[in-house]
């Protein structure tokens, strides 16, 4: 069976982030962001990043997970959002 997954896309500040919390609320699921400069760990006033006060106790992914040192790229981000969403697939399925 095929896995749902939702993808939000849109321009800056048109309200992706506060619709991706209030969409998983309402279906119980996770945010993996997509965002290249949110990934790195002291980029928040540059890059906008989601509060956690904000996350409302919603998951979030490929958030604060890199120094900004470090390289990301396209093959990481896809062997990273492949682990987290078999993770979070992992979880609904106990779930349910």
């Amino acid at each position: 069976m095929k896995q749902p997954l939702i993808i939000l896309a849109g321009p800056t500040a048109s309200g992706k982030t506060s619709l991706s919390v209030k969409l998983a609320e309402k279906i119980r699921g996770s945010v993996i962001s997509a965002d290249s400069m949110q990934v790195y760990r002291c980029m928040d006033i540059g890059s906008a990043k989601i509060r956690p006060e904000e996350m409302n106790n919603i998951p979030h992914y490929l958030i604060d997970e890199l120094m900004p040192e470090e390289e990301f790229n396209i093959v990481l981000f896809q062997k990273l959002a492949q682990k987290y969403m078999a993770e979070i697939y992992a979880v609904t399925a106990i779930m349910n």
